[in-house]
């Protein structure tokens, strides 16, 4: 059984050793996490991030952040990182992840979920679609990972919340 919690201090290490475990460059453009790499920087707060436990164990994150800090983007949220213990994947962890995700998004009275993946990593597509994200947008070449161009997707998620849209000030 997956349970989802938010995150703790007490979480660092396991969260630090999970984007070490699952950085690919299928997962990101950017370089490996360090051995010395904090998960929990500067811009990571706690209240941000869910954490997956399965048995008591860390087995998954998702961490959400503001879309835009400009206050006409208040409605939206984005995923900014999400991932999965390889000895759990395709258990409904993943899954679990998105739909406390959304929760939370709407619990923070957000409209929209989006997210970046890049365009070769099909498990995490696939993933994202069975959880009703829709692609948006396509950064074409937006990465030269390995010596190839590669397209960054955007896709999001339509929330189900309604009610009016503020003027920004």
């Amino acid at each position: 059984m997956v349970d989802i919690r938010p995150a703790n201090a007490d979480d660092e290490p396991a969260l630090a050793a999970l984007d070490r475990a699952t950085w690919s460059t299928l997962t990101s453009p950017a370089p490996p996490p360090a051995r010395e790499w904090s998960f929990f920087r500067e811009k990571v707060d706690f209240a941000d991030v869910l954490v997956a436990t399965v048995g008591g164990e860390v087995a998954g994150y998702v961490r959400l952040r503001r879309a835009t800090p400009l206050r006409a983007g208040d409605h939206v949220l984005t995923i900014a990182g999400l991932a999965v213990d390889p000895a759990v994947q395709r258990q409904g962890v993943g899954s679990a992840l998105l739909e406390a995700a959304a929760a939370e998004a709407r619990r923070r009275g957000a409209r929209r979920l989006t997210l970046h993946v890049l365009a070769p990593n099909g498990a995490a597509r696939r993933l994202y679609e069975r959880a009703g994200f829709v692609v948006e947008g396509v950064l074409r070449g937006e990465f030269c990972i390995d010596g190839a161009f590669v397209d960054d997707v955007l896709m999001a998620r339509d929330l189900g919340a309604r009610g009016p849209c503020h003027r920004s000030g």
